[in-house]
C-alpha cells in the first residue's frame, strides 16, 4: 500500500484493516493476522506507530522441519525525506528508528515486511522441546527414536573436558 505524505490527513491516519493493505508479505507463506496502526505527520516527518500480528514461516533450527511463527512486535517508526545523494546523512543513537521516503510516498507494505523480519526469533524452534537430529545418521528424533551410539567427544578437546571443575566459582 503506498501512502502519500500530503495526503496523511492533519488528525492523522488509522489502519486497522488487514484487507485494506493488499499484499503485505512477498512470501505466500507468510500471513499479517492483525494491524493496528497511526500514522501521524509533524511537518514533513511521519510517525507510524502500533503493533502488528504475523504467521510466519519457517524453518526449524533444530529439526530443520517447518513451522509457523506467530509474531507480534510493536512499532515506532519515524519516516524522513531522503536526502540529495550528495549530503551525508549522520544518525544519532537515538535515530535507529528512522526510514526514508522518497517522492512524497511510502510503502506501508514494505515497511510492514521489514518489521516483521525484525522481530522473527534468531533461533525458531518447531516447539520447546525439540529433540532435533541425531548427529550419527541424520534421522529427526521427533519422529523416530534413534539407536545409534553416541558419537565419541573429539579427542583435540580433552584438555577442556574439566575447565569448569578447575575455575574458581
Amino acid at each position: 500500500m503506498i501512502v502519500r505524505v500530503p495526503d496523511i490527513p492533519a488528525e492523522g491516519l488509522n489502519v486497522v484493516e488487514t484487507t485494506a493493505l493488499g499484499t503485505v508479505y512477498r512470501d505466500p507463506a507468510w500471513r499479517l493476522d492483525d494491524v493496528r496502526l497511526r500514522l501521524e505527520r509533524d511537518g514533513l516527518d511521519v510517525f507510524v506507530t502500533g503493533e502488528l500480528r504475523a504467521t510466519v514461516s519457517q524453518t526449524c533450527g533444530r529439526c530443520l522441519e517447518p513451522s509457523a511463527v506467530t509474531v507480534t512486535t510493536a512499532i515506532d517508526v519515524r519516516l524522513v525525506p531522503r536526502p540529495a545523494t550528495g549530503d551525508s546523512v549522520e544518525l544519532a543513537r537515538d535515530d535507529l528508528d528512522v526510514d526514508f521516503y522518497e517522492r512524497d510516498e511510502f510503502d506501508l507494505g514494505a515497511l510492514i515486511e521489514a518489521e516483521t523480519a525484525i522481530a522473527l526469533p534468531m533461533k525458531p524452534l518447531c516447539r520447546e522441546g525439540c529433540l532435533g537430529l541425531c548427529p550419527v545418521c541424520g534421522g529427526n528424533r521427533n519422529a523416530v527414536a534413534c539407536a545409534c551410539p553416541p558419537r565419541p567427544p573429539d579427542p583435540r578437546l580433552a584438555v577442556l573436558k574439566d575447565l569448569a571443575a578447575r575455575l574458581p566459582h
